[in-house]
């Protein structure tokens, strides 16, 4: 059995939590995940003012108090946070190592960058990475490493890969990859298994701080989620529900190494804060590679005004208008108007009594959405609604990136591992791959028989989890006993689902049907426009989707309530 526990689920995680998990138990394999469509741009734009910059500089803070703490419990480190820079990273991890007089053989992984490769990627990207798996950290720990650093790698590769040295697994082993995949997920977002992003956090034990999750991953490619002991949080087939569902498509979970069904996944109780995770079934993963491409799309400004009191809508309509007639033919090329009403009749309180208009303008002139447009607001302070004042005063506008996905064929990809002694061993593509193909919708489990209905949150029997991928979003739903997921599968439809959230009316909805995890996973197209990066919405990475859909009110069998 290979113990395996995380870290980090983002670049700017607890930055205690590699220390945390080193001492709070045993452990073979520690991994951190730093890397997302954000942190990507955030570390070109590094890179930029310095080529030897690019990676997670966190990560070599934590070491300091951590390397020892590692290679005293023979620990082996595997984490992303080379970022876009893995060798310069390993370079700076031997250096510590060295000025510590921790002796540790690092090694590291590289071949996802394709920014410079001919691929047509188009004007002004900024990077290129293809997402890798876990060939090239099971090369470097075979090699010996006791410290592995890779790039952009797929989140649940840190694990797989890990695993797959362990049990001494071949490309043909798809089910234990596949399981391994799964147990990678659940864990590379931290303390999201643990109670964070709990939509029934007050069921959850509140005291330390949540702890970071581990797994227990058998020679099969089962596995045991769990944590620490004495650790905050708590680990239920629901908070690994919720995990499973996090940033998902469809039951074919894709990857380079092999395609998870997510559909045979099978979740239960082992104990308390334990749940095993078993029948997962693999396939041969698909022909090409996900290529994640950032580019800096232009400048974006953002004012706030707070309308107070009565004649709301109409204040916000004509503050729209003066604005409009302001900017005349400067207006920027991108123009969004948002109102807010956080506002209430007969308010005690100010705050209480005001609603939110958000302007939010981008373009690719950074003068277009600058003072020219801040200052213009400033400008009716004096000549606008009653009342009027701005959330912050004016400012310039600040770069916003992009993110898009290409896929390129595996075999175009240069995935090495650069092991302790220097040699470079290539990672040769799957030799067996499977074009992807929707799963048919399976069989669903009879209507619930009527009865009575009450008006209430869908909240009240369903919890719900969102994320983002790229400009999409997805909702994952889920409930906890068979009548409920009888009354679920029939009850919240494409249709219903567009009615409950009104922003998604107009936008391509996909809904796939889980029965194992008697949950829905709604996929939705284009809700955040270019992505996290460009901040287009007031929620841009649809953190919060999910509880707003777990808010909306519908008509609920009463024995359900």
């Amino acid at each position: 059995m290979l113990r395996i526990g995380n870290a980090s689920g983002f670049y700017g995680d607890r930055f205690t939590a590699v220390e945390e998990m080193l001492s709070g138990g045993p452990l073979d394999v520690l991994t951190g995940d730093y890397l997302a469509e954000l942190t990507m741009l955030i570390l070109g734009r590094d890179r930029l003012k310095d080529p030897g910059r690019g990676y997670a500089r966190t990560f070599l803070r934590q070491l300091e108090t951590s390397l020892g703490l590692a290679r005293d419990r023979g620990v082996k480190l595997v984490v992303n946070a080379g970022g876009l820079n893995p060798t310069a990273l390993a370079d700076a991890v031997r250096g510590l190592a060295e000025r510590l007089g921790v002796p540790a053989r690092v090694a590291h992984v590289e071949g996802d960058d394709l920014t410079a490769r001919p691929h047509g990627w188009g004007e002004g990207v900024l990077t290129a990475n293809a997402y890798l798996g876990g060939g090239g950290i099971t090369a470097c720990l075979r090699g010996g490493a006791d410290v592995v650093v890779t790039g952009r790698v797929t989140d649940a590769a840190l694990v797989s890969g890990a695993a797959a040295w362990h049990h001494g697994w071949s490309d043909g082993d798809l089910d234990a990859l596949a399981g391994a995949v799964v147990a990678g997920h659940v864990l590379e977002c931290g303390t999201q298994t643990t109670g964070g992003n709990y939509a029934f956090w007050q069921e959850l034990p509140q005291g330390p701080p949540y702890g970071f999750p581990l797994a227990e991953v058998a020679a099969d490619g089962s596995s045991v989620i769990t944590k620490h002991p004495g650790t905050g949080g708590g680990v239920t087939v629901g908070t690994v529900t919720a995990q499973l569902l996090y940033e998902t498509d469809g039951a074919r979970y894709l990857g380079p190494d092999v395609t998870a069904r997510l559909d045979t996944v099978r979740l239960t109780p082992d104990g308390a804060d334990r749940v095993r995770i078993d029948g997962v079934r693999g396939e041969a993963p698909p022909p090409t590679v996900k290529v994640g491409l950032t580019r800096l799309g232009g400048h974006r400004n953002e004012v706030g005004f707070l309308l107070t009191g009565l004649d709301v809508e109409a204040k916000a309509a004509l503050v729209q208008q003066q604005m409009a007639a302001v900017l005349g033919k400067a207006r920027p090329e991108h123009v969004r108007w948002e109102l807010v009403r956080t506002d209430r009749p007969d308010a005690a309180v100010q705050e209480e009594a005001s609603a939110l208009l958000r302007l939010v303008v981008r373009d690719r002139d950074a003068e277009a959405v600058g003072r020219a447009v801040s200052g213009a607001a400033v400008e009716l302070a004096l000549a606008s609604v009653p009342g009027f004042h701005l959330t912050a005063p004016p400012g310039k506008g600040a770069p916003y990136g992009v993110f898009e996905a290409a896929y390129v064929p595996a075999a175009d990809v240069p995935h090495t591992a650069v092991l302790p002694d220097g040699r470079r061993v290539p990672v040769p593509p799957p030799g067996t791959t499977r074009e992807p193909a929707p799963v048919p919708e399976p069989s669903l489990p009879p209507p619930l028989a009527a009865g009575p209905l009450r008006r209430a949150p869908l909240g009240a029997v369903a919890g719900a989890r969102s994320g983002d991928k790229g400009g999409s979003a997805n909702v994952g739903v889920w409930v906890r006993t068979d009548d409920a997921w009888r009354w679920l599968v029939h009850t919240l439809t494409v249709d219903r689902f567009r009615a409950l959230l009104p922003e998604t009316a107009g936008l391509p909805v996909t809904r796939h049907v889980l029965p194992n995890l008697r949950a829905l996973n709604f996929a939705v197209d284009g809700l955040l426009g270019e992505g996290v990066a460009a901040q287009a919405r007031f929620d841009p990475q649809a953190k919060a989707v999910g509880e707003w859909l777990r808010s909306r009110h519908l008509e609920i069998p009463e024995v359900l309530l």
